[in-house]
């Protein structure tokens, strides 16, 4: 009996301790993403939302493609915690999922960012940040 009392109490310590130490609920949200601005339907639209620690700099925190259809394309990014982030659009004419430039550095392909920054040079990211505590839905123009 006294064994029997030890493993069921030794059970109650080890599930209460589970219990204090799951992770917390992180509540999230969604950003739907539309471009209505596309010159034309060919190639695929190509939707990156980072953090500032990856803004032009590393792989995305989330990244999703749409086809282009009368000019309109639009992605939506689910489960994305609260936050600050950035959105970098690109059409991707020629299918190789990265922006191809001229050879004096100017971009080939249509682009945008959160914001609708277009400035000489690069966004930076207090240009294109944005807050996420709500669903969101964003207009970017390319």
């Amino acid at each position: 009996m006294k064994t029997l009392m030890t493993t069921l109490v030794l059970i109650l310590i080890s599930a209460f301790a589970k219990a204090q130490t799951l992770p917390s609920i992180v509540e999230t949200y969604t950003i739907t993403v539309n471009v209505d601005n596309a010159r034309n339907d060919n190639g695929e639209m190509i939707f990156s939302l980072s953090t500032k620690d990856q803004f032009m700099k590393a792989a995305p925190l989330m990244a999703a493609s749409s086809s282009i259809k009368d000019g309109v394309a639009s992605v939506t990014f689910e489960n994305v915690p609260k936050g600050e982030y950035a959105i970098i659009v690109l059409q991707d004419l020629n299918g190789n999922k990265q922006m191809d430039f001229e050879v004096n550095g100017m971009p080939k392909e249509s682009y945008g960012v959160s914001n609708n920054v277009m400035s000489y040079g690069p966004p930076t990211w207090a240009e294109a940040k944005f807050e996420v505590t709500e669903n969101t839905t964003l207009r970017i123009a390319i």
